[in-house]
């Protein structure tokens, strides 16, 4: 089929007809195939759109025969290769021209016009009627043939359809318009207040005039006020964006230039336990303190940590302290002694004196710390080698080790005592005390800390404790010949007596056979006499060697002199006699 027609012919395309069934006015072909425009051949000269190149009239357009190609006929219609831009050019002008007839169409060169009779149309040569030249058509001063290199503005998807007859054609519907071009230029339903309710009208013929007409005279009101509302969404989705960035922002200066959260005063006086952990720093204990409700802020503590000359003092161990407390204040009340629920064991300190306190501290009775420790001393952490005497009179001796222990109401005696074995369990491990034992000449470790722990009580000074060990080494060896293997140190006579006496009878002394009596029973005691610290027990494990023998305390109190033979032993007593004014 060719654009105009069903087939190949010479019946060419009529208006009425495009596809070749009949005549003007819907006339149907006869019989014996009559064509209704008389038979005659007709020639198609090329028509020029009103936009075409060489339809203007400019002076080169050629006659119809000399520069145009004569449309060749098979059988009655049209080529194949008809163009499409002279059905453009005829519904653009029907378009424009409401309807006008087209015998009234420019064409090139000859001009067909139908008979009024209705026998076909009627040929005659008719002048080129001349067109003004576009001087924005770029192509407007040339001339072409027909068909001769013209494109096809028909020949893709998007071309629009050939033209229909007058009778054929249908009225374009109406845009569908989603907004309202009104006074307000394109004003959104949103912001009008116009809803779909208003569309439902008795008159579906009303058009959009109507709808606004309604609106004028109706909706006036509730148009303004959901315009309104609209405003205030948008107000308070800005508005609430500005205060979100504002909130950010504040906080965002405050974590990097404000000063750290903080409460004022000295607390509720609400009391909490808080448990500092050995070797926390000021970071670990803000944050104890301050998921404890202590301090509002961890940098608040650490601050004022640093601005008191003593806060890096603070120790391990358990504080009651109050909720919501300034930093300041915490600071202050953890350096105060009285907030502190901590056992202290010093160096030195006999494990009586230490159960002691623990009762305090946990307000218990006194006496049952030391019952525990006596019942359940085997599940509390001692080393293997511990307790290898039957006469030790505490099996827990020399293993409290130094130090500050959490013991706050509440707790139990046998946990606060279980983590103080563990701490000496780890410091004596770090020595290798079996090695060390066998080159000291000593039984066993346990030995290594009975020596350290007279050391811890007869020493006075760290320069002391070296000198000390040196006697101890000394007189243990039974050749030796001032002591014969005798301590006779006065610090294990008073560890059996439970006493702290410096002046001691010879008859009470030689009277009493203890085993831990130094002065009648040659050799170490069963067991240490305290809790030796680390000083104590370096200095056993690395003792002087200048032949010491004896030592006095030639002031009673600090001062402790160190003499090789027994004749320079008197001399040093005679001192000490003088000194105190016995």
């Amino acid at each position: 089929m060719t654009e105009y027609g069903r087939g190949e012919g010479s019946e060419p395309w009529h208006p009425e007809d495009p596809y070749g069934d009949g005549g003007w006015e819907g006339q149907q072909t006869h019989a014996d195939q009559q064509s209704p425009y008389g038979g005659q051949p007709q020639h198609y000269p090329q028509q020029q759109p009103p936009y075409d190149n060489g339809g203007w009239g400019d002076g080169q357009q050629a006659a119809y025969g000399q520069a145009q190609q004569q449309y060749p006929q098979h059988d009655g219609q049209y080529d194949q290769h008809q163009q499409y831009n002279q059905q453009q050019y005829n519904q653009q002008q029907y378009d424009q021209q409401h309807q006008q007839q087209y015998d009234q169409q420019a064409y090139h060169g000859q001009q067909q016009s139908y008979d009024q009779n209705g026998n076909g149309w009627a040929t005659g040569t008719q002048a080129q009627v001349p067109y003004p030249a576009d001087p924005s058509d770029p192509y407007g001063q040339q001339a072409a043939a027909y068909g001769a290199g013209q494109q096809d503005y028909y020949g893709s998807p998007d071309a629009y359809p050939p033209p229909e007859p007058p009778s054929r054609r249908r009225a374009e519907p109406e845009p569908q318009i989603d907004w309202d071009p009104g006074p307000d230029q394109g004003e959104h339903a949103f912001f009008t207040g116009d809803d779909d309710s208003e569309d439902d009208t008795d008159d579906p013929k009303g058009g959009r005039g109507d709808r606004r007409g309604r609106g004028d005279k109706g909706g006036k009101g509730g148009k303004k006020r959901k315009s309104g509302c609209a405003c205030l969404v948008v107000l308070l989705v800005f508005g609430g964006g500005t205060a979100g960035v504002g909130y950010f922002g504040y906080q965002f200066y405050q974590n990097r230039f404000g000063a750290a959260p903080d409460y004022a005063g000295d607390g509720t006086g609400e009391a909490v336990n808080v448990q500092i952990p050995k070797g926390a720093g000021g970071y670990v204990i803000g944050r104890l303190l301050k998921d404890a409700g202590v301090v509002k802020s961890v940098d608040a503590f650490v601050s004022a940590q640093e601005q008191n000359p003593k806060g890096k003092s603070i120790q391990a161990g358990a504080y009651l302290l109050n909720k919501e407390m300034s930093a300041e204040s915490a600071v202050a009340m953890m350096l105060d002694p009285d907030s502190q629920n901590n056992v202290l064991v010093v160096p030195g300190a006999r494990n009586l004196n230490v159960y002691k306190a623990i009762d305090e501290k946990l307000d218990l009775g006194s006496g049952t710390t030391k019952k525990i420790a006596e019942k359940k001393y085997k599940s509390l952490g001692l080393p293997s080698w511990a307790n290898d005497n039957e006469d030790i009179k505490d099996p827990l001796e020399g293993f409290l080790f130094p130090g500050t222990y959490p013991a706050a109401k509440g707790m139990k005696p046998e946990t606060v005592l279980k983590e103080m074995v563990t701490q000496a369990a780890e410091t004596y491990g770090k020595y290798d005390l079996e090695a060390k034992a066998k080159a000291l000449k000593l039984d066993s470790p346990l030995q290594v800390i009975t020596v350290a722990s007279l050391v811890e009580a007869e020493g006075k000074t760290e320069d002391d404790y070296r000198r000390m060990a040196e006697v101890v080494y000394n007189r243990l060896n039974l050749a030796n010949p001032e002591t014969y293997g005798l301590l006779q140190f006065d610090s294990t006579f008073n560890y059996l007596k439970n006493e702290s006496n410096i002046r001691i009878s010879e008859s009470e002394i030689k009277s009493n056979k203890d085993p831990y009596n130094t002065y009648t029973n040659k050799g170490l005691p069963p067991g240490p006499i305290d809790n030796p610290g680390d000083v104590a027990l370096k200095a056993a494990l690395n003792p002087t060697d200048d032949g010491w023998y004896y030592f006095v305390a030639t002031d009673g109190v600090k001062t402790t002199e160190f003499a090789k033979t027994h004749a320079e032993f008197l001399r040093l007593k005679d001192k000490f006699d003088a000194s105190t004014g016995s």
